[in-house]
């Protein structure tokens, strides 16, 4: 059995390393099976560990199709805790590079939250929040 993140901190690395690595099993380890996810991304929410394997899967695949790297930074990062609870918000950039000539593609920026409980001494994901703001005339996610 994997030994599991025994930091707030670590659980934002381990998210960063697996999905640099597309390593879906690596990345799933931070989350809890009851996990509920609310994305900016294709399928809105998410509930449970399963339908959010469904999504990573995809993910990581397309990214492997496109021959893509995608680096993540955290920015602004602001840590709540107490011995069983955390909670935390900040900025990631999801950064695309192309495989082979390590060119960068796109990047964007969104506003991430999360809500973590210990569990057997590791921090697991409970709630994920990701969103971008909205310009009020067009409806459109603004980017910058």
């Amino acid at each position: 059995m994997e030994m599991g993140v025994g930091s707030v901190e670590g659980v934002l690395e381990t998210y960063k390393l697996a999905i640099y690595e597309k390593d879906v099993e690596n990345f799933l380890s931070v989350y809890d099976a009851d996990v509920h996810i609310y994305d900016c991304w294709g399928k809105w929410e998410s509930k449970g560990i399963a339908s959010w394997r469904e999504n990573v899967v995809n993910w990581f695949n397309g990214m492997r199709e496109e021959g893509e790297i995608l680096k993540v930074e955290f920015n602004d990062v602001t840590i709540e805790e107490n011995s069983n609870l955390a909670f935390v918000h900040c900025a990631v950039t999801f950064a695309a590079y192309s495989g082979k000539s390590e060119e960068k593609l796109r990047q964007i920026t969104n506003r991430f939250t999360f809500g973590l409980k210990k569990v057997n001494e590791s921090w697991m994901i409970t709630h994920e929040h990701s969103s971008l703001p909205i310009d009020m005339e067009t409806g459109k996610g603004m980017f910058e």
